[in-house]
């Protein structure tokens, strides 16, 4: 028989956790989600409360931290849960011409940040038209045309998984914040050491310990002219 203290400091440390969770800053929130999910089913049956009741709000990167867990968790009742009223995640999958990003939600939902990276490159080239799918690589003219809801889209998907580490706007910013210097940038995000490229794909670091703004890298990108265009972008000016 299970010890009747032990069910209540359970049940206290639920309640406790359930309070920061609803009241906590992000900061919390992201720390408290896994506690919650240490705690078995009932931990598990909050946070999905918890996103249940924010369906209707602009996701977040606690939304993310949630649906990642709740995505991986192996509950066939909860993977029902998800199916019913997440089918596509948490983020909406706007786009102008038609892209399908769900292959881009199941990586990210597993946090197969490398994976991930290699596709968004492909969903960029596909917006691009044919002959930047063949050659696998963009011309900065190209990324100008992007439409706006399709480059916030693939933005968003970053940002909401990676606990709001990742994403070209996180990287315009960190660019902003230095002064506009591509150099100095590609120091900060680590994607250059002294004047030596990091080499893809082993050098680069694929999980939630990068630095900030390390990804999506999209190796390609770090050429100036078309990291430039993608900065400049209009997607970025009314960015949700």
């Amino acid at each position: 028989m299970t010890d009747p203290m032990i069910l209540s400091g359970t049940s206290s440390n639920l309640d406790s956790l359930r309070s920061q969770l609803i009241a906590g800053s992000e900061k919390v929130q992201l720390q408290i989600i896994p506690q919650l999910a240490e705690l078995g089913n009932q931990g598990l049956e909050v946070i999905q409360e918890f996103l249940w009741q924010r369906r209707e709000q602009t996701p977040t990167p606690v939304d993310g931290k949630i649906y990642q867990l709740l995505y991986s968790c192996g509950v066939p009742e909860i993977k029902d849960f998800l199916q019913v009223n997440f089918p596509q995640g948490v983020v909406p999958l706007k786009s102008e011409q038609g892209i399908d990003y769900i292959p881009l939600v199941e990586l990210l939902a597993i946090s197969d940040f490398q994976a991930a990276d290699r596709l968004t490159i492909q969903k960029m080239c596909e917006l691009a038209g044919e002959e930047a799918l063949k050659r696998k690589w963009l011309y900065f003219t190209e990324v100008e045309n992007f439409p706006v809801t399709d480059l916030q889209t693939m933005n968003q998907l970053w940002f909401v998984y990676s606990e709001g580490k990742f994403g070209f706007s996180v990287q315009r910013e960190i660019w902003l914040g230095l002064g506009k210097s591509f150099e100095s940038l590609w120091t900060k995000i680590n994607w250059k050491k002294g004047n030596t490229w990091t080499r893809y794909p082993n050098e680069f670091t694929w999980d939630l310990t990068a630095p900030r703004g390390h990804l999506p890298l999209s190796n390609q990108l770090r050429g100036v002219r078309v990291i430039a265009s993608l900065f400049s972008h209009p997607a970025w000016d009314n960015k949700k």
